[in-house]
Parts: C-alpha cells; structure tokens; sequence
C-alpha cells in the first residue's frame, strides 16, 4: 500500500522524503521484515537482483554497506516507523516470558540456520501483532 508519505509493507511502515527513493524503500522494509532477497524480490515482483541493487544504491547514499546496518541507519533517521519498535518490544517481551523456543537460535551447522531462525521468530511475532 501506498500513500503519498509512506509505504508499508506487511507490519513495516516506512516514510518517504527522508533519503530513500521509493523502491529502495520497498526493499528496505522487505529486508527488515526478515525477508531474504529472493523473497523480497518475489513480493515486490522484481529480481533478486533488481533488491540487492537498490539496497546497494541506498547504502552508498547513507554511506553503509551491510544490510543490518542499512536497517539501523533507517531507524536512526526515522525512515522506519515506530510500528517496528513495537515489534521488537513484543519479541522482547516474548523471550523475557520463557518462551526459548520461539527464539532460539541453533548451534553448529551453517550460518543459514540462524537466519532462518531469526526470520521464524519475527514471522511469529508479526503473526502475534496481526491478531492483537
């Protein structure tokens, strides 16, 4: 959904005319909301390319080259919404109630497990926020 000041994208609100153009804003909220590029591209209907390009031209922009940290400096100049604090704060919460199930990251293997990890937790989360 569009509007003229902001885009969302699934529970991830993000405001345009802070730096970013308003398909780097697309894949930045895609990106933030645990999607791997494939994924984003599939949402947004463009390749994986077409992501990781626009993410880079972002990140050259605000001076920054992981994608973690294209995510912080989006925080920090308040391009994404406090919708996504609340969604931290529910995880948080979550993980404080003893529930180490749903955050629990896996030992050994590969570094793709932990990615797969962290992106089945805030799929629960945001499922948790979708029915509140």
């Amino acid at each position: 959904m569009t509007t003229a000041t902001s885009i969302t994208i699934g529970n991830w609100k993000g405001l345009l005319g802070r730096g970013a153009a308003p398909r780097e804003l697309e894949c930045l909220l895609a990106i933030a909301g645990g999607a791997s590029g494939k994924e984003a591209a599939r949402t947004l209907g463009i390749s994986e390319d077409g992501v990781k390009k626009r993410l880079i031209a972002l990140g050259t922009k605000w001076g920054v080259t992981r994608r973690t940290a294209l995510v912080a400096e989006a925080f920090k100049r308040g391009v994404i919404s406090p919708a996504a604090t609340a969604l931290a704060l529910l995880m948080a919460i979550h993980g404080m109630i003893g529930d180490d199930q749903a955050m629990r990251v896996r030992r050994g293997g590969s570094g793709g497990e932990r990615k797969i990890e962290t992106r089945v937790a805030t799929r629960r989360a945001e499922c948790a926020l979708a029915v509140a």
